[in-house]
């Protein structure tokens, strides 16, 4: 439920990353104002990018912001935190989308949702956060019903789709959900004219959202035997690739027609960040639009580890050792003996830079584990202040979101040709 754009605060800047913790914080806090303490599990990075359009389209007013009193997530300290409507959007969205999470984990039988009773408590928990939202998405205008309608095909597509099905066949209810959510920012800011092109925006965000989480979690559901779309439809890796980067060029052009008030944080997220994010979960060393080279197709070599790049502490959720996608027989991502990238690979034996193969990352934890560990997580300052963490659900280290970085933050201006950098 963390999103695929998690910023390096190096990338952002100092008030760019105030900013975007403004927004954070202030879809939190929507939920915990609107429907109590339990709905901020369903606080994730992505969510707050309606509430960041929205105000990057609207004319500047002092209502955008409050002060917020300490909070745990934030050291205990105060801090300014976005508030209105986009705010409000940003969280009807997310409480539905996370009602759509858990009713497809009791559907797989995830850990102890695989349990009768506790999947009966799930499913009344889902039923109340899709209230929840179809109220408050009432409140600011929007229709959460696209949402829902979306997410019951999704299952159809699913149980249809097979070797030979297109993968944008399968992609296409999360496309069109996020398509919804961003065109109504529009209509929120008072800029209608800007529903178009953001509708455009969403639905090419919504493919590479899914196209990132099946690339993700490809290896660890074919050892789990679940559901994967890239593996169902005998889509390649090269081939995902080269749809998420006509996304990310899609979605580039589709914000130059967007009229904003003030650009530079969603610019920064849905041109710059995405990108990075799309590298690191392809394991690209260098830039999306470069000719294919060393480590495969589109010169991506190995998918990284958890949400990390090639390098140590690359991006707020650095990668480097721990990675397992190494080398070693029969590994197709690998450098080792088996791989596409020949024996010993760039770097020499074990994969990318050398050395044996890692270790094979933990199993995932169950819902309801997991959320226990959210709160835990959340509770001791780690998801903010500290240098790495266990994901709650994954178990993948992350680092968290307030701390520094070590990571390699020069930019690549050839990567993005729009205005605004």
């Amino acid at each position: 439920m963390f999103g695929i754009v998690r910023p390096c605060s190096h990338h952002l800047g100092e008030g760019l990353k105030t900013q975007w913790m403004a927004h954070l914080c202030g879809l939190c806090l929507a939920l915990r104002k609107d429907h109590g303490q339990f709905s901020r599990i369903v606080t994730n990075y992505d969510g707050l990018l309606i509430s960041v359009l929205t105000e990057a389209q609207a004319e500047r007013s002092t209502d955008w912001r409050r002060t917020a009193g300490p909070c745990p997530l934030r050291g205990m300290r105060t801090a300014s935190v976005a508030q209105g409507e986009g705010a409000r959007l940003a969280a009807a969205v997310s409480l539905v989308l996370a009602s759509a999470k858990v009713r497809d984990h009791v559907a797989d039988g995830d850990g102890l949702l695989a349990r009768g009773p506790v999947a009966a408590a799930a499913r009344r928990v889902a039923k109340g956060w899709d209230r929840a939202g179809a109220k408050v998405g009432s409140a600011v205008g929007f229709d959460t019903a696209v949402l829902v309608d979306a997410v019951d095909r999704q299952l159809e597509l699913e149980a249809l789709a097979g070797p030979g099905t297109s993968l944008l066949t399968v992609t296409e209810p999360t496309e069109t959900a996020t398509a919804a959510a961003f065109a109504h920012t529009a209509w929120l800011a008072g800029r209608p004219g800007n529903a178009g092109p953001l509708a455009e925006a969403g639905r090419l965000f919504g493919r590479l959202a899914h196209l990132l989480d099946a690339v993700e979690d490809q290896a660890a559901d074919a050892e789990a035997g679940a559901w994967n779309p890239l593996t169902a439809t005998g889509t390649s890796i090269a081939e995902a690739r080269r749809l998420a980067d006509d996304a990310l060029h899609g979605i580039r052009l589709a914000l130059n027609d967007v009229e904003f008030t003030e650009q530079r944080l969603a610019h920064m997220l849905l041109a710059h960040e995405l990108r990075r994010s799309v590298d690191r979960t392809f394991g690209s060393t260098t830039c999306s639009h470069q000719q294919p080279g060393a480590g495969g197709p589109q010169g991506f070599g190995p998918p990284p580890s958890g949400f990390g790049g090639q390098h140590p502490g690359d991006g707020p959720y650095g990668g480097g050792s721990g990675n397992p996608y190494g080398g070693g027989p029969g590994n197709p991502y690998g450098g080792g003996a088996g791989g596409p990238v020949g024996p010993g690979g760039p770097g020499g034996p074990g994969g990318f830079g050398g050395g044996p193969a890692p270790e094979q990352p933990k199993g995932r934890r169950g819902f309801w584990a997991g959320c226990g560990m959210f709160f835990v997580v959340c509770c001791t300052c780690q998801m903010c202040c500290a240098e790495s963490y266990e994901g709650p659900w994954t178990r993948k280290k992350r680092e968290g979101c307030c701390h520094s970085c070590d990571c390699n933050c020069g930019s690549c201006d050839c990567c993005c040709p729009c205005d605004g950098c």
